[in-house]
């Protein structure tokens, strides 16, 4: 989701010591390193593969070890769809200059930069995701929170219980039973279309996991075999283990435990309130902070807790969720789960679980260690258990006895003198500065949804990217480059492709639409083929021959080698004013929405991405809803997100319209030759 944003912004930072002019051992050693941390993955893989071939059905690993590598597109392929894609937001001009630039880099460096990418892909099991995550998301120094950490809401209509503790209950012994499963192997293996093998090595670290800060880079550390989970309520911390006697807790004695927390009295400790800002700030006062006073003592244990928990819950104390006789309650609900107060989430942690007083939850997540369809995959699974396994009593409470005899709930222990409380104090006012710039737009777009779209022969998400084109011209009155997040996992390791959904197509189609000149007939003929363009495209993102990872990993590559390269840097440093994600649905067999309409989920979103622009995620549930979250910049003069989902109503509405004209064309035309017909059986 967030990646577009990481991706424009990143700075790279590698520093080789020197340079062959044949050889470079830094670019060696990296590659090198890059194919250790291969195999590494492939031994765990092969001990999960061994346990898995005394089954009978396939799991979640089974076609690990046959999915293929990423293949390195060649320079020509890339270059050539590069320029087409840029060609409708250059004037002849502009484009004759990027032609220049790009020639020369394919006549000149590109092909040393392309063997060592060869290479690289002989060695690792894929050429982009090492650099993806440490230069995308771990060598980033700017704040986590809004700018790359995404969230996801809980079911749109539905709250189970309308208590806190209960509803806390089911859903983290839900996340309990998927976990164990996960180490099992124990899920379906994960396919595209429902037929081909995606990779599944992202869900690895779910749980356990925590991004570390640094100096100039961040590490993820993932663990094992942690049974217990940290909770922030009112300022406190508070370690809750969630086994007993072997087993884990069930519902009722989460609720338990967790109403404990919520009845209990006590106050923060000493700079406790907001220690959580630091993860919220800068990514290197927040490590220099971590050296200076969490390294030892009481507080080294408390961090070490909170750093090795399973995830992280903050029991919220304002009630959020969709409302629809409150006014924008998505806009509240979603600015809730993206930064909350700036200190009640720990933001390097996989993922935060948070729950409100109303009995709504929602996720805040991490992105280094893995994109949103992997944590949205776990979320569809604890939603279903939740609701349609687990379930409540008559009262609201999780089923099963309370055991009163379990050990409270323990709070961490911390000593913060007043130089740290300074740090927390000046990473939160920045977080602060940050979170209050977020202007979000939540649009529930319930006059038509896939099932309409599917009647008129088109691919939805090709239909909403061109609505998504029309209304970011009529919002802005010019066009702009437009990434659209893909996935790359049908090979080892893949993560994200980019999709430039800006097309010369899909400008001609948007210049028809504004054109009062232009003829249904012909807007629709324009339509069609954008939408082609843009299936084919992405069609070419997800089968490995999509063109921005590469790209990067010839930059990448051409710093490492001090190769300075024109294009690459002006590539690389381009603009996305408007970045979309669209949230899948992966598991529709746990819910049947046609017997329970109402138990659908809301999707999610991210922060803005450009300081001028707008970043729109996207989930088509059902046959009759889509659901848009549209985030921008109040500080920006020219963006307004809740304008913006105007526009795309009526982007949607419009093209409909082509359609229904058509269908009326159609009927009328039926209708005069069946009239004809008729007159000659008379005659």
């Amino acid at each position: 989701m967030a990646e577009a944003h990481q991706a424009v912004g990143f700075q790279f930072t590698v520093r080789p010591d020197g340079v062959d002019l044949k050889l470079s051992q830094e670019v060696i050693k990296n590659i090198y390193l890059s194919g250790v941390t291969a195999w590494k993955k492939r031994a765990i893989q092969f001990k999960s593969l061994v346990k898995m071939f005394s089954g009978r059905r396939p799991l979640l690993y089974s076609f690990q070890a046959s999915l293929p590598r990423l293949p390195v597109p060649s320079v020509d392929d890339t270059i050539h769809r590069y320029l087409e894609s840029v060609r409708p937001l250059l004037d002849s001009k502009q484009f004759n200059q990027m032609e220049i630039l790009a020639n020369d880099f394919k006549n000149s460096k590109a092909a040393q930069l392309q063997r060592y990418l060869i290479l690289k892909s002989w060695w690792a099991t894929n050429y982009v995701s090492d650099w993806w995550e440490e230069y995308i998301y771990l060598r980033g120094r700017s704040p986590i929170m809004v700018n790359s950490n995404f969230y996801i809401m809980d079911l749109l209509y539905v709250t189970p219980t309308h208590r806190q503790a209960a509803r806390a209950g089911n859903v983290v012994h839900a996340m309990l039973q998927y976990r164990r499963k996960l180490e099992r192997g124990e899920h379906a293996p994960l396919r595209a279309v429902g037929t081909v093998p995606m990779c599944s090595t992202q869900m690895e670290r779910m749980f356990n996991t925590t991004r570390i800060p640094g100096i100039e880079t961040d590490i993820v550390q993932h663990l094992t075999d942690r049974k217990h989970l940290i909770v922030y309520h009112k300022g406190r911390f508070f370690q809750l283990w969630l086994y007993t006697g072997g087993r884990h807790l069930l519902p009722s004695e989460l609720e338990t435990q967790f109403q404990r927390i919520l009845n209990d009295t006590s106050e923060p400790q000493q700079g406790e309130l907001k220690l959580a800002a630091l993860t919220a700030g800068n990514r290197v006062p927040w490590a220099r902070t971590r050296i200076k006073y969490f390294s030892q003592g009481v507080n080294k244990v408390s961090l070490d807790a909170i750093e090795s928990a399973s995830f992280f819950l903050t029991l919220d104390d304002e009630p959020q969720g969709y409302d629809p006789a409150k006014t924008r309650s998505l806009d509240s609900y979603a600015k809730s789960l993206l930064h909350g107060k700036c200190y009640d989430r720990w933001f390097d942690k996989s993922f935060n679980l948070i729950s409100y007083p109303n009995g709504k939850m929602g996720i805040n997540a991490e992105h280094s260690w893995a994109d949103a369809p992997i944590v949205g995959h776990m979320w569809e699974f604890v939603l279903s258990t939740d609701c349609f396994h687990l379930g409540y009593t008559e009262e609201g409470h999780c089923k099963g006895d309370v055991n009163k005899g379990l050990p409270y709930p323990t709070r961490l222990q911390w000593q913060i003198p007043k130089e740290c409380q300074d740090a927390i104090e000046s990473s939160y006012l920045l977080a602060k500065q940050i979170a209050d710039d977020v202007d979000f737009h939540g649009c529930l777009f319930t006059e038509f949804g896939k099932g309409l779209i599917k009647k008129c022969r088109t691919s939805p998400d090709a239909f909403i990217q061109l609505a998504l084109q029309l209304a970011q011209f009529r919002d802005q009155g010019e066009f702009c480059l437009t990434y659209e997040s893909s996935m790359t996992r049908m090979f080892r390791d893949g993560r994200t492709e980019t999709v430039r959904s800006c097309t010369s197509e899909a400008v001609a189609f948007v210049r028809a639409m504004e054109d009062a000149g232009a003829t249904n007939a012909q807007r629709l003929a324009l339509f069609r083929k954008a939408a082609d363009k843009h299936q084919n495209m992405y069609r070419l993102a997800m089968t490995g021959s999509g063109i921005d990872r590469h790209l990067f990993c010839l930059y990448i590559m051409s710093k490492y080698l001090c190769v300075d390269s024109p294009f690459l840097e002006k590539v690389l440093s381009e603009p996305w004013k408007l970045s979309t994600s669209q949230t899948p649905q992966q598991q529709l067999n746990l819910v049947d929405i046609n017997k329970f309409p109402k138990y659908v989920g809301a999707g999610g979103g991210f922060g803005p991405v450009a300081d001028d622009g707008y970043g729109v995620s996207y989930i088509i549930v059902g046959e009759n809803l889509i659901t848009f979250h549209i985030s921008s910049k109040f500080s920006s003069p020219d963006t307004d997100s809740y304008r913006f989902g105007q526009h795309i109503w009526k982007a949607m509405l419009d093209i409909q319209a082509l359609f229904k004209s058509d269908n009326d064309k159609k009927v009328v035309e039926h209708a005069k030759h069946a009239q004809v017909e008729n007159g000659k059986k008379h005659i």
